[in-house]
């Protein structure tokens, strides 16, 4: 049970973090009342069928409850800090360079939660298709990962290092 526990693990900064927390929190307080003082005025106006105010404040309300949703699932498998890390290791918090079977591009990101922003580089979550075929794998080591259109791709992991290290 431990294992798949870690799996879920989502790997955040302190300032990730307490950005997600504010922001659950807001949502889950003042915003759920402001979106329901804007329902109770748009009901007052009168008929619900014809009443587009009404309807697009009910549909805000969705939204705002569907992001509460996945804040708490976010914080609630959060770990603060660094995520464990071996230099040459394909893992969360590591600056990933893959070349794609077939093409000489190289393609460099970092491997993190998506709610890492301001990276200076892409973040690719490591739930992706990508992300979760390369997941442990080592420098040298070739990976395939279904896309969205059925298709197969091969990678072949070039170089994984510690983000932010020089």
């Amino acid at each position: 049970m431990t294992e798949t526990r870690a799996d879920n693990v989502t790997w955040l900064t302190q300032e990730a973090y307490d950005r997600l927390k504010a922001e659950l929190e807001h949502l889950s307080g003042p915003g759920r009342i402001e979106i329901a003082q804007k329902i109770e005025a748009a009901r007052e106006e009168g008929d619900l069928r014809e009443n587009g105010g009404y309807h697009a404040a009910k549909e805000e309300q969705g939204k705002i409850e569907g992001r509460i949703l996945q804040l708490q699932g976010i914080l609630e498998n959060a770990r603060v800090g660094e995520a464990p890390r071996t230099e040459g290791v394909v893992g969360p918090g590591m600056t990933v360079t893959v070349s794609f079977e077939g093409d000489d591009e190289e393609v460099t990101f970092l491997l993190a939660s998506r709610e890492e922003v301001g990276a200076p580089i892409d973040v690719y979550s490591p739930n992706s298709p990508l992300g979760a075929a390369i997941n442990g794998k080592k420098v040298g080591d070739k990976a395939t990962y279904s896309l969205p259109n059925g298709r197969s791709m091969t990678v072949e992991i070039l170089d994984a290092t510690p983000y932010g290290a020089d």
